[in-house]
């Protein structure tokens, strides 16, 4: 969706740039590997996975044929090492917009989709779900038996999705070097703008110094420890570091105002 110059600028250069992974007919052991790590990688937030924490005999199973992709996605999903990580910590709503990042590739587009999902798990339990996701006609079209499910919104406009959330995806990813329990916040992220049908503006993914600032909530303060520039005027050229309380609102304003004056931030930290 977005052009090379922008993709990089706003940190999704490497999902255009990327093929979906597919396992294909007469796949080699190479091909199966690279799709047991692309849905760790996808299901699990980008997060990295232990050793101790694959689930072998799921991928063994995948291995021998006797399930495919979807039934892998589905386990990893189904698994406690998934509930260890995303659903016993989080809110509700901010689970139910993991499940639709990890499994659908997309954010959600309004407030009946996440009460539906409430609603299921309250009356059918977990297993039903992330079933529901993934034995969707949305992920069928999308993604099929053989195919790891991708963040769709960054790539392409199909049949069904909104272009509502291409801008919505960006509260829920903060970087390809970002992990969703990084991010740390445990409410839901897109609760204001889905409440409201409101678009949701987007906050470029922080590099570099700021890889660890995340997205957050209108009320959130977040400190920014600058390295100020040097006044020109001045014979001193060593530089000083202060800190800076800035709301939610103000920050990429100000961050963009403290690059132009040549100053550098160290770090972005909530408080």
């Amino acid at each position: 969706m977005a052009g090379l110059k922008e993709a990089g600028r706003l940190g999704i250069r490497p999902f255009e740039e990327a093929e979906p992974v597919e396992l294909r007919p007469n796949w080699t052991e190479d091909d199966v590997q690279a799709v047991i790590w692309a849905a760790y990688r996808q299901v699990l937030g980008n997060e990295h996975v232990m050793q101790s924490e694959r689930l072998v005999s799921v991928e063994s199973l995948l291995r021998q044929g006797k399930i495919t992709v979807r039934d892998f996605v589905r386990a990893i999903a189904q698994s406690e090492l998934y509930r260890k990580k995303f659903f016993y910590p989080n809110f509700q709503t901010r689970f139910i917009e993991l499940n639709y990042k990890h499994l659908l590739g997309r954010a959600p587009y309004d407030e009946s989709e996440i009460a539906y999902h409430v609603d299921l798990y309250t009356s059918q339990g977990y297993e039903a779900e992330i079933n529901s996701y993934i034995d969707s006609v949305e992920y069928q079209q999308s993604f099929g038996e053989n195919i790891v499910p991708y963040y769709r919104d960054f790539i392409t406009t199909g049949v069904g999705q909104r272009t509502v959330g291409f801008s919505r995806m960006f509260q829920l990813y903060r970087g390809y070097a970002n992990s969703d329990r990084a991010q740390g916040k445990k409410q839901g992220r897109l609760t204001w703008e889905v409440a409201r049908n409101l678009a949701t503006p987007i906050t470029v993914p922080s590099t570099g110094a700021l890889a660890g600032a995340t997205g957050g909530d209108r009320g959130d303060v977040y400190r920014l420890r600058v390295l100020q520039a040097a006044s020109p005027s001045s014979t001193v050229v060593r530089r000083t570091t202060t800190e800076i309380l800035v709301s939610y609102g103000q920050l990429s304003s100000k961050l963009q105002q403290l690059n132009r004056a040549g100053s550098k931030v160290i770090s972005v930290t909530p408080v």
